[in-house]
């Protein structure tokens, strides 16, 4: 299972990342000018092509390259639109909570019921998924309030499916673009389909004010923390994909379950910080607190253990 080795490293990864991001943002992204960048900047994946035998693939495969894409494009833009509308602590566990379930039905549909996690793997994946969701809600929140509402009245929990939906389906489609062909093949292409999705963004007025009116001034030291944010970021995506590529389809449910593993290591780099340095980040710490995520990190190392035995 050394795709395990790599998606926690990846999870890992996205965590150093959004301390960077973190610390550099005030408030959330705009989610059309985020998703613009993100789909923009990971055309500079090109620059490995020559040195991973990076070239042409069928015309069916590209077309679902460019798909799979699309769908990572649409993915971004509808995560941070959901953030950007409604609190983090609403979003973030019911997204959670459903991407995994999500994937597991999707799998086993476009396998016609072939892949399927059975046994012990099936016991590992609903503990990770109860981890994950757990150690994700904000403090001083009342989670039932939330979920055992009437559905229809839930607009937040609506905006979580649809989130945690095309996000499933852009891990599926990525499987099978890998299945198809080597890693960097498959994955440069859909940085390309990303890319290419991203540029219609241009047609809105805020992207285009952003890019082509507003000046920023950057610090040395801004300006290095922001590039190191992104590159380990763009590293964690490749590690994501990796993983994806190297595992069974059966346990892409099981790679989005892992999630709660990058919130363990958030919530722990941040208390390391806040203890050394409380004035970097605001991150409220208490007893409470505390105890429940560590109950929840207890939770997903159990999963862990059962999934790695």
């Amino acid at each position: 299972m050394f795709w395990l080795v790599i998606i926690i490293t990846s999870y890992l990864f996205f965590s150093l990342a959004s301390l960077g991001d973190r610390y550099l943002l005030i408030g959330p992204p705009n989610p059309k000018i985020y998703t613009f960048y993100v789909g923009v900047l990971g055309i500079l994946v090109l620059i490995l092509a020559p040195f991973v035998g990076f070239g042409f693939i069928p015309f069916y495969q590209t077309l679902l390259c460019l798909l799979t894409g699309f769908v990572f494009t649409f993915a971004t833009f509808s995560l941070f639109k959901g953030l950007e509308d409604f609190e983090a602590s609403k979003i973030i566990p019911a997204f959670g909570g459903f991407l995994p379930l999500f994937i597991f039905a999707l799998t086993f549909l476009f396998s016609k019921g072939e892949v399927i996690l059975q046994g012990f793997d099936f016991l590992a994946f609903l503990i990770l998924v109860l981890g994950s969701i757990l150690i994700t809600i904000e403090p001083g929140k009342n989670p039932s309030k939330f979920f055992f509402k009437k559905f229809w009245e839930v607009k937040s929990l609506k905006t979580a499916l649809v989130i945690a939906f095309v996000l499933s389906l852009y891990f599926v489609l990525a499987k099978y673009v890998y299945l198809l062909q080597p890693f960097w093949t498959g994955f440069i292409w859909i940085r390309i389909g990303a890319f290419l999705t991203a540029l219609f963004f241009l047609f809105s007025k805020e992207v285009k004010t952003e890019i082509f009116k507003q000046k920023f001034t950057f610090t040395k030291k801004t300006a290095s923390i922001f590039i190191l944010a992104q590159g380990i970021g763009a590293a964690a995506v490749v590690l994501q994909n990796w993983a994806i590529a190297l595992a069974d389809m059966a346990y892409l449910a099981v790679i989005s379950a892992l999630q709660g593993i990058q919130y363990f290591f958030l919530f722990v780099l941040s208390v390391l910080i806040s203890w050394k340095s409380p004035h970097l980040l605001e991150e409220r710490i208490s007893k409470k607190i505390i105890i429940r995520k560590t109950i929840a990190i207890i939770i997903i190392a159990l999963g862990l253990v059962i999934l790695a035995l």
